[in-house]
């Protein structure tokens, strides 16, 4: 089973007990791409976690004791601290883990990432380097990733033809272990769409097996 295949709670559920030490918890929904960029940051790290899936057209009512909105994602960590904002947990992952560090340690790169990432729309033709952040993958593809693994199940695919660079890009970041790890089937995530626009409550356990 996937490491975030866990069905999804809602009303009348139990919360969960404490956060294990030595684990983070992260409060989630398996087709949310706010999620999906921090859960890859916790493939990417090598981070070791657990996944609490969160219906969100039926929240339980404990969970806005994790978040006042109840919107994903929250991390949680043993201490009963709560991180949430992806962009945030983001950070707050690559500053708090060992291993490599996915923001540039240099400030001027850091702020150019953040930068980049608020000008999301108009950065397309701004990268010179296969990566977003340099020759190698850092925090911005990551945080770009889940947006551009859902064109094509949003039936436009075709907009990025024209633009050989960020092609180049969609092809390496596809051959990376975290995002390959995260990747869902389209016709789930079809599946999964089909049930949400019909406010389906089954659609966030769409794909898995009773």
């Amino acid at each position: 089973m996937a490491e975030d295949a866990t069905r999804a709670l809602g009303k009348g559920s139990l919360p969960p007990g404490p956060v294990p030490e030595g684990l983070i918890r992260i409060y989630s929904m398996r087709f949310c791409p706010y999620s999906h960029r921090t859960r890859l940051i916790l493939q990417a790290k090598g981070i070791r976690h657990e996944v609490i899936n969160i219906n969100l057209k039926n929240k339980p009512e404990w969970y806005y004791t994790k978040h006042p909105f109840g919107q994903i994602p929250v991390l949680e960590n043993s201490k009963h601290q709560l991180i949430y904002e992806s962009v945030i947990a983001c950070e707050y992952l690559d500053d708090a883990y060992p291993g490599r560090k996915l923001y540039p340690f240099d400030p001027y790169e850091r702020a150019r990432q953040k930068m980049l990432l608020e000008l999301f729309y108009k950065i397309l033709g701004y990268q010179n380097t296969v990566f977003f952040g340099g020759d190698c993958i850092s925090m911005i593809d990551y945080l770009f990733w889940p947006w551009f693994e859902r064109l094509d199940v949003y039936g436009i695919a075709d907009c990025v033809s024209h633009t050989p660079a960020l092609r180049l890009w969609i092809a390496a970041m596809k051959q990376d272990p975290a995002v390959c790890a995260l990747l869902i089937d389209k016709n789930i995530f079809l599946g999964f769409l089909n049930l949400y626009f019909q406010n389906n409550p089954d659609a966030f356990d769409y794909g898995l097996s009773c």
